[in-house]
């Protein structure tokens, strides 16, 4: 028995931008985020099933729980939207108010400079990230990430000199943190640090511990394809989510992709590729997912579905495999505690599919 059908990864290119927005009816939120949800069917135990839909953080959210009452419901979903709005302040690289816009205005930075507990463990996951990766999940990665917006919204490649000049203020000597005070150190000028590809996944996070304090067991927090889940909802075995497809629904999808799901409990899933951000100049399709090692977007059609324990590391694990490839993703995944991964990818005409070990069944799981 299911609950629904829930796909990931259906807006995932869409990060850590714009403004806190009203909330927008449910069936609004469904077709965006290519979601079809049905209703939970009668458990063994009383609970009632609420969701609700908020545009946070530039994207559509849903968070669905199952709790005593309406009332409780709403309150716990009231204040899980809340902790992603507050996140939004500290967080973005749009608005340039925010905590993370102002650390960057302040590079180079002469001594450790005090950033807040939330800024600070992103970043401090971050490079974590960047360091198991070999840097190809870097949050340095701003001035490039900049330079690649101008040129989808162009059609041209960035200039030589430009992208030259953005890299002296990208890498892993650009970034330093002092644990002792927790404190960040940009050390180049020109600097913006860019959390799209982990702080959504943080938000995620941040938002099922707020529902857990609430007293809810069971949840699904969507923010438009970064997904986490929590317990079963009443009378079935998992929360039922799609992978999401190569090319966007009515652009050819992969065949036999759109059927894949995968049934979770306690688990974090999140996809990224180019199937619904992507350009292409001089004969060449790209993702908006820079390469902090070319400047470029990657190269495509591709994408990539990571599991984890938590979202905040499936999101930053699903960039940098992205950046990677399957060849080089794959062994890095599978050697990360409860961590697994599916690429598809196109090239020469043929759909390639292949899956890290602890990638799970359809059999309801936690990823070991």
């Amino acid at each position: 028995m299911t609950t629904g059908f829930y796909r990931a990864g259906a807006a995932n290119a869409a990060r850590i931008v714009g403004r806190l927005a009203r909330g927008i009816p449910v069936l609004a939120v469904c077709l965006v985020c290519g979601t079809e949800v049905a209703a939970s069917p009668p458990g063994p135990a009383a609970a009632t099933r609420v969701s609700q839909t908020q545009r946070l953080m530039g994207v559509p959210w849903m968070i669905t729980v199952h709790a005593p009452s309406e009332a409780v419901g709403d309150a716990a979903i009231t204040a899980g939207f809340a902790e992603v709005a507050r996140l939004e302040q500290i967080l973005s690289d749009y608005d340039p108010q925010s905590e993370l816009s102002r650390l960057s205005a302040a590079a180079p930075t002469a001594a450790p400079k005090h950033v807040s507990d939330d800024l600070w463990r992103v970043l401090e996951r971050a490079v974590e990230i960047r360091d198991a990766t070999d840097g190809a999940f870097d949050p340095t990665v701003g001035p490039l990430t900049s330079l690649w917006r101008q040129a989808r919204r162009s059609g041209r490649l960035p200039l030589a000199g430009k992208l030259a000049a953005a890299r002296e203020a990208v890498g892993r000597e650009t970034l330093r943190l002092a644990p002792d005070t927790r404190g960040v150190v940009l050390t180049q000028p020109a600097m913006r640090l860019d959390l799209g590809g982990i702080g959504m996944g943080y938000a995620v996070d941040r938002a099922v511990e707020v529902l857990n304090r609430h007293g809810i067991t069971s949840a699904m927090v969507d923010a438009s394809g970064d997904i986490a889940v929590t317990a079963a909802p009443p009378g079935t075995s998992g929360w039922r989510i799609a992978v999401a497809p190569l090319q966007p629904p009515g652009n050819g999808t992969v065949p036999g992709d759109a059927g894949e799901h995968l049934l979770l409990t306690h688990a974090a899933v999140t996809t990224s590729g180019d199937a619904f951000q992507a350009v292409e100049i001089d004969g060449r399709r790209y993702s908006h997912i820079v390469d902090p090692r070319t400047g470029l977007g990657v190269a495509g059609p591709a994408a990539v579905t990571v599991v984890a324990p938590d979202c905040t590391t499936a999101d930053a694990l699903a960039t940098a495999a992205s950046v990677l490839g399957p060849e080089r993703a794959a062994p890095v995944i599978a050697g990360l505690s409860g961590c697994a991964a599916r690429f598809v990818r196109q090239g020469d005409g043929q759909t390639y599919v292949s899956q890290t070990p602890r990638w799970p069944s359809q059999a309801p799981q936690s990823p070991r």
